[in-house]
């Protein structure tokens, strides 16, 4: 029903409120700012290199020579659209839903979610805990992305509480109808494993509906233009059928029919949900697309490619590390692979504990303190998941070159 969370919008009224925008440290002042606190978060978001790469960063097929082809941020792009066309019929905050959308994804690594599957497992292997991209976009949007403030300082994003979780509780992988948002204000770093909570305002819930129907339709849009479903066609458009959407096959409609249904069925009392109807419709479509897109034979060459890339550029880092001095081991690859070794010691340069930091212009936190094997391994990581598709693939050649 139009406007029916109104009253539940992240807004001064919410008892919420001072939670939601709450940060970890007041945002360095600005004699005049015309922007509330999410679009402020917004903006600073999307200003940001972790945003810019987006572009360049697998969504499910890689480096297509077609280039009306989803990427990482056409998907992100795709998600602020559809969460602010329902936030907006319900009465709810579409700036917040807007900057949780844009930044739901920062934490992806290159090659999605197969190059996820690899850090993971090397973050196992290594640091005994899984890597998984919603926890590493709250760790980028804390800790690693850096902004210059008005001082030409640079400063971590430092974003509001609201958005902070809409992150890392964005996980769409999860089958659920009826979502609706926790209670307790609890320390993000409390999260353990994907889903483990819900989110906090219902504009974090609107986002990880949004992102499931976001990516359904569109991979099925991209399979097709790929030929990958050229078997399977028949099967779709009997899937289909059986439901409401119209007989035109395309991802608009199906992004209609799945708003709509929702927009129409939610409430304060059952939550974001769909129709019984819409909702084993949404889980019929992503079955379809894991039986016969994700896991397709067509995609798994590209997947051992990808495992031999971020493997290799892991154990080239790895093999020169010096104990008490990350910047020196940098500086051991300058010899063979000086664009891997430039890349890598700026990027460490940002976050060990150095003396230069103030003729650096850092005012970020510093995250390596302590410069053991174990800070080694999660620079790595964080290192390697920022990267885009191409630069890891440049820096896998310069590794195997001569």
């Amino acid at each position: 029903m139009k406007n029916s969370f109104e009253s539940l919008a992240a807004n001064s009224s919410n008892p919420k409120w001072s939670n939601i925008i709450s940060r970890q440290s007041p945002l360095y002042h600005r004699s005049m700012d015309t922007r509330n606190d999410f679009e402020r978060d917004y903006t600073r978001i999307i200003h940001s290199n972790s945003y810019r790469r987006l572009k360049h960063k697998t969504q499910v097929f890689f480096s297509p020579d077609n280039d009306h082809i989803c990427t990482r941020i056409e998907h992100v792009t795709h998600v602020d659209s559809i969460s602010y066309t329902i936030a907006n019929y319900l009465g709810l905050n579409t700036e917040l839903t807007k900057a949780i959308a844009v930044s739901h994804d920062l934490g992806h690594s290159p090659f999605g979610h197969a190059g996820e599957r690899i850090l993971s497992s090397l973050s196992k292997k290594y640091l005994n805990k899984s890597f998984w991209h919603e926890k590493n976009g709250l760790d980028f949007v804390d800790d690693v992305e850096l902004l210059e403030d008005n001082e030409r300082f640079k400063r971590n994003l430092n974003l509001t509480y609201g958005v902070r979780d809409g992150i890392i509780s964005h996980c769409g992988e999860i089958d659920e109808n009826g979502l609706k948002p926790r209670e307790e204000f609890i320390d993000l770093s409390d999260y353990s494993f994907p889903n483990q909570f819900a989110p906090y305002t219902w504009e974090g819930c609107v986002v990880k509906v949004a992102d499931k129907i976001s990516y359904i339709g569109r991979d099925i849009e991209d399979a097709i233009t790929l030929g990958i479903l050229d078997n399977h066609l028949t099967e779709l458009s009997n899937l289909l059928n059986d439901s409401t959407v119209s007989n035109t096959l395309n991802n608009t409609n199906i992004i209609n029919y799945l708003v709509t249904d929702l927009c129409e069925n939610s409430s304060p009392e059952k939550g974001i949900c769909f129709s019984n109807s819409a909702f084993s419709l949404m889980n019929k479509i992503k079955a379809f697309n894991y039986k016969n897109i994700y896991l397709c034979d067509r995609l798994q060459a590209s997947n051992r490619y990808f495992e031999l890339v971020i493997n290799e550029i892991y154990e080239t880092l790895l093999s020169c590390y010096v104990k008490n001095d990350f910047l020196a081991s940098s500086k051991k690859l300058e010899k063979y692979y000086p664009n891997l070794s430039k890349s890598f010691y700026d990027f460490l340069q940002l976050y060990c504990d150095v003396d230069n930091r103030c003729e650096l212009k850092l005012r970020n936190k510093v995250l390596f303190e302590d410069e053991n094997i174990d800070n080694f391994h999660q620079a790595i990581l964080y290192y390697i998941s920022g990267m885009t598709d191409h630069f890891a693939m440049n820096i896998y050649q310069e590794i195997i070159g001569f």
